[in-house]
């Protein structure tokens, strides 16, 4: 029931047939917290090695610059290696991964990156065959240049996704103040707004978007409505306008009408927006909440995947994805848990979040296709997520670029 379009398939396929399966920044820092720490006060937690994270941002520019350098319009390939070699396409959400990992290096370098990627992902929005301002889950960067229509891999418009561009684009305007990238943010949430809304079928929230041919997606994710919540709330902090903080407020009550008895979240719905769907218990959908709104009635889920997903596989130790397998560690995922817990804080938190980011960090020497830099996405093949998709043992843009913010202490969810 999630971004099914973010993540493909682990077995081999043919490169084509892979191709076509996903002035107010000064007020930022006066915004409220809810409870959480900001990136810039984060409780003090032993972070990895100088080297690991010039290495992890290394990689990330070296997918970036394979079709393009300096201020030319393009896109990383999301997956290196393994039974992934020679897939080539960029999956729209690791790229905001990617934009949020690089502003939060804080280097002029790395935000020139971001300003570039960000500039990409508007040329895509700008540039979509259906113009109604939405990204699609993945794009062909090949085929990518200025002045042309990008090759869509994957047509799919799921809402999270849109979120999670935004988000990235609110924050680049947050920092520069450039209106191109606000503008392009405020086009994505209106055609959530516009495509999404259910206020017909309690509980009421934001439904999945829109599949390859179009079709409404008519489940409602919790994992989007995390999204939703988080960047409308950006939007009413840098525009002022309380209707965008309203409609956050829509997507979060819809979160908490997904919390189960025992503390964790549950998915979302079935395809009737009706009916709960209570497995598999997905692990972002916990950390996610507990970033995002700082609550913490969402403390007990991020503890449900420390008591529940954490597994050891090929001599790292971490988080798996979902109940459906929890036989391999999802690197991503670990990273996740890691920012959440050090934002939490609570008695056994910051050595876990030591050991996640040291497991982390040894996953990127020795796992199955390492290359020293990047992180892959599972410990080894076959990661089964529960919503279709496996993980393979391939280096991820996002597993990395989620590593370095849970190193620099940078919740993507908050400004």
């Amino acid at each position: 029931m999630f971004d099914q379009q973010r993540t493909p398939a682990s077995a081999p396929l043919a490169r084509r047939d892979v191709l076509r399966l996903a002035a107010l920044t000064a007020s930022i820092g006066a915004i409220g917290t809810g409870g959480l720490l900001s990136p810039d006060r984060a409780q003090a937690a032993t972070v990895p090695s100088a080297t690991s994270l010039t290495n992890a941002y290394s990689f990330l520019a070296g997918q970036f610059d394979q079709y393009g350098t300096g201020t030319a319009l393009r896109l990383p390939s999301s997956y290196k290696g393994g039974q992934l070699a020679g897939f080539i396409s960029s999956f729209a959400y690791d790229d905001a991964l990617v934009i949020l990992a690089w502003l939060a290096s804080g280097t002029a370098a790395d935000r020139q990156r971001a300003i570039v990627l960000g500039d990409s992902l508007i040329h895509a929005q700008s540039t979509d065959p259906l113009g109604d301002g939405r990204t699609r889950a993945s794009y062909q960067p090949d085929s990518f240049r200025a002045g042309a229509a990008p090759e869509i891999g994957s047509a799919a418009a799921n809402t999270g996704n849109q979120a999670w561009v935004g988000m990235a684009l609110a924050r680049i305007f947050g920092i520069t103040g450039q209106r191109r990238f606000l503008d392009a943010a405020l086009r994505l949430a209106t055609w959530i707004q516009t495509t999404g809304w259910d206020g017909t079928r309690a509980p009421f929230g934001y439904t999945g978007g829109r599949d390859g041919s179009n079709t409404p997606i008519t489940y409602k994710s919790s994992e989007h409505n995390i999204d939703v919540g988080a960047f409308f709330t950006m939007l009413g902090a840098l525009t002022g306008d309380t209707t965008w903080t309203t409609r956050a407020q829509s997507a979060y009550s819809f979160v908490a009408a997904m919390r189960s008895s025992g503390g964790w979240v549950w998915t979302g719905t079935d395809t009737d927006g009706r009916t709960i769907n209570t497995t598999p218990v997905p692990a972002d959908v916990q950390t996610w909440a507990y970033l995002a709104t700082g609550d913490v009635r969402y403390s007990p889920a991020v503890t449900w995947v420390i008591n529940n997903l954490m597994t050891t596989d090929a001599g790292i130790t971490g988080s798996s994805y979902s109940s459906t397998d929890t036989s391999k560690v999802w690197l991503e995922g670990s990273a996740q848990l890691a920012l959440a817990v050090r934002a939490r804080g609570t008695t056994g938190d910051p050595a876990l979040y030591t050991s996640l980011m040291g497991n982390i960090e040894k996953a990127q020497t020795t796992s199955p296709n390492s290359d020293g830099r990047g992180i892959v996405a599972a410990s080894t093949d076959g990661l089964l997520t529960g919503f279709g998709d496996t993980y393979s043992a391939s280096l991820h843009t996002g597993a990395t670029a989620f590593y370095l913010m849970a190193a620099k202490g940078y919740n993507p969810f908050r400004l």
